[in-house]
């Protein structure tokens, strides 16, 4: 049987490769247009999960003004909050004082939280009819868990002479932002799609839709490495979009967030979702950490301008839960900045995660910084300056204890003894050369492979020495938008 090289093979091939990974195949017909909802997925996932809600629901009856006001309600929180935290927090409606709309991860040894993830319904729609007043136009796929929509794409072909570029054009001229399906928080993310790459959309504006690169990179550029068993662009399916995979996407990565303009003093809101580079150097690391535990150090190549201060603060807020048997990895993750807008961005992350006076602490003194670590605060955000104060408890009361050292722009912008001083309380090396730079500092450090057991050092820079790649031979990597094979570790 011929190779079908045409949009609609390719459309085929990525929904029998989900369905082999999880996911059902819906019907375009059960999506109310209206609400933008699949309601027959979410009252079998309700019915499954939470049977007792049904009758204050009417779901099952469409003229019923009960089932009129739910989904009114649901459709309203999605607009105010996004679809994101609607599914991470759920909603309360009338009588219901807290309705869950998914279920996360379940840990191990929980049968009913096990449970619980195996009810949630990750359905893809192929074909999908979502305009109410134009209703001969369908959108190629569009993926939903308990049947809220959270993912779209335009899928194009390069042997039939179309490519990725034209379906990015597709979403601008012929996909309205106005429709309720492409508003802003609807779904988590707008993907184009061909053969050969991959770019994504959080928020379409119609002609000004920013899309960006979601490839794996290689030799150094852009794109996909050459796949031997399918298309350079089976990642997306095979690996990222997995009932696994999205599943901690939206529990640790995607959110949205409100930035104030210092100029105007308006607020917007932004969503975020990780890019390839991002997501995979952060799981990377993370693997790591837990296979290995405390006392390594990685060098983080991460372009400027390509979300750095988002994998900084995923990755800090994600060494907080790393454990091995049973037991924290770290009991406190220090990050290192001069940026101002990172110690935002941290602050803005974790905010949508947790309880942020509760897990992280902002060091402007030195005494705030030794409270902070004494007190076991879990993720502390300090400056260089103001690092030397504790190097000494770090390396001496606190021995006992483990310690995750995010340092941002370790090996570009930031100067002078201040640095090369924390760079050398994590090691047992010798006195510093007095001209000595902080790279240079770090690649001695590296190259006479002793650091104190009790910490990791995590460098995230965009522009290394040679000398510091050269060091790195056991394991290489990079963390660009162009070229991603995270990590690089020093064992």
């Amino acid at each position: 049987m011929p190779t079908d090289t045409s949009e609609r093979g390719l459309e085929t091939r990525i929904v029998t490769q989900l369905v082999e990974r999880g996911w059902m195949e819906g019907y375009p017909e059960d999506y109310n247009r209206e609400y933008g909802i699949d309601i027959p997925q979410l009252y079998t996932f309700l019915q499954a999960t939470q049977p007792d809600v049904l009758p204050l629901l009417d779901l099952e009856d469409e003229n019923s003004p009960t089932r009129r006001q739910f989904l009114s309600r649901l459709q309203g929180e999605i607009t105010k909050r996004g679809v994101i935290d609607v599914l991470r927090k759920g909603i309360s409606h009338a009588r219901i004082q807290s309705l869950d709309l998914f279920y996360g991860t379940p840990s191990e040894g929980n049968p009913k939280a096990q449970a619980h993830f195996a009810a949630n319904r990750f359905v893809v729609t192929r074909q999908l009819r979502y305009s109410r007043d134009e209703t001969r136009l369908a959108l190629d796929l569009c993926l939903f868990i308990n049947g809220l929509p959270v993912i779209t794409f335009e899928l194009k072909n390069n042997l039939t002479k179309q490519t990725v570029e034209d379906a990015v054009q597709q979403y601008k001229r012929d996909r309205d932002a106005r429709e309720l399906l492409f508003q802003f928080g609807r779904c988590m993310v707008h993907f184009a799609v061909d053969d050969s790459e991959v770019r994504m959309c959080t928020h379409l504006k119609n002609g000004a839709s920013w899309f960006l690169p979601f490839n794996r990179g290689w030799n150094d550029g852009a794109g996909n490495p050459p796949n031997p068993y399918g298309l350079k662009t089976d990642y997306l399916w095979k690996e990222i979009l997995t009932p696994a995979s999205l599943t901690n996407i939206i529990e640790y990565y995607a959110q949205v967030v409100e930035k104030k303009d210092e100029k105007t003093g308006k607020k917007k809101r932004e969503q975020i979702f990780p890019r390839y580079h991002q997501l995979d150097v952060v799981r990377r690391l993370l693997a790591d950490v837990k296979q290995r535990g405390a006392g390594h150090r990685y060098l983080i190549q991460h372009s400027a301008g390509s979300g750095k201060s988002n994998s900084i603060a995923w990755l800090a807020h994600q060494l907080v839960g790393v454990e091995q048997q049973g037991q924290p990895v770290f009991d406190s993750i220090i990050v290192v900045t001069d940026r101002v807008i990172l110690d935002q961005q941290i602050r803005d992350t974790i905010r949508n995660f947790a309880q942020v006076s509760a897990i992280m602490g902002h060091a402007d003194r030195s005494e705030d910084l030794r409270q902070f670590i004494a007190g076991g605060k879990k993720i502390i955000i300090s400056t260089v300056q103001k690092f030397p104060f504790i190097l000494d408890e770090i390396g001496g009361d606190h021995r006992g204890r483990q310690f995750a050292i995010i340092i941002d722009e370790a090996h570009s912008s930031q100067g002078g003894r201040t640095a090369a001083a924390m760079s050398m309380a994590l090691s047992e090396v010798g006195e510093e050369d007095e001209e000595e730079t902080v790279e240079d500092t770090i690649n001695r450090i590296m190259e006479s492979r002793k650091m104190l057991p009790n910490a990791s050092y995590f460098a995230f820079t965009a522009t290394p020495k040679n000398k510091t790649l050269e060091i790195l031979v056991s394991l290489s990597a990079r963390a660009t938008p162009s070229n991603t094979n995270p990590i690089t570790a020093i064992p």
